[in-house]
């Protein structure tokens, strides 16, 4: 793991298919460790506990299952938050404690956005960090790409109507470092120059016509 913020450590770089890289993110907290997405590094677990553990972890959809997620339970007895439309996915792998449902806040300063689109379940988290920074997790509903773009997280499942409406809600926010759980190049997350709006505006452009279903 390597601290990325103040408050922020970034997981080792997976690959769980061609073409595929992503990484989770531990919020360190004087009231308890998030960690956002997840890592099948089961060494970086050992490096959580230096940290202080993680007390929460919220996934940003069902992709992300893995058996770490029960490690993680058993070593620190981390609470699991995701979408309540894909409860029963997630409770293939473990019963989720939190259940995402409308907007709303946790924890006093974490918002869950539901943004469903690239998966019914697709959950986005704005965290009100100390000193007025604003963190924004966009799962696969953005992703980084390559070129340094946000580009929309579309994929043939996906629904591309409610994707859209995803992305106008998260046009309207004003983050000022974003995060990706799966990514292309070299970093899946960026400090934002400009108004995020704009960079949102342009994954928007890039979605083809029509419905993907």
């Amino acid at each position: 793991m390597k601290q990325v913020q103040n408050d922020i450590w970034e997981t080792e770089t997976e690959s769980p298919c061609p073409g595929l890289t992503t990484h989770a993110y531990l919020l360190t907290r004087p009231d308890g460790n998030v960690l956002f997405y997840n890592t099948g590094h089961r060494h970086e677990i050992e490096q959580m506990a230096a940290l202080g553990g993680v007390v929460f972890q919220f996934l940003s959809h069902r992709d992300e299952l893995g058996d770490t997620i029960n490690l993680l339970h058993e070593r620190f007895g981390t609470r699991l938050g995701g979408h309540v439309r894909e409860q029963a996915e997630l409770a293939r792998v473990r019963a989720p404690d939190i259940l995402f449902d409308g907007r709303e806040m946790h924890l006093g300063n974490i918002e869950a956005i539901p943004t469903p689109g690239h998966t019914a379940g697709s959950t986005c988290f704005l965290v009100h960090a100390p000193r007025g920074r604003r963190y924004l997790f966009t799962g696969d509903t953005l992703y980084r790409g390559e070129d340094g773009t946000w580009k929309p997280g579309l994929l043939p499942f996906s629904d591309r109507d409610a994707l859209v409406e995803s992305l106008e809600t998260l046009r309207t926010l004003e983050p000022d470092v974003v995060f990706s759980s799966a990514f292309a190049g070299e970093t899946g997350f960026q400090e934002i120059r400009g108004r995020w709006s704009d960079h949102v505006a342009k994954a928007l452009a890039a979605l083809p016509p029509g419905s993907a279903r």
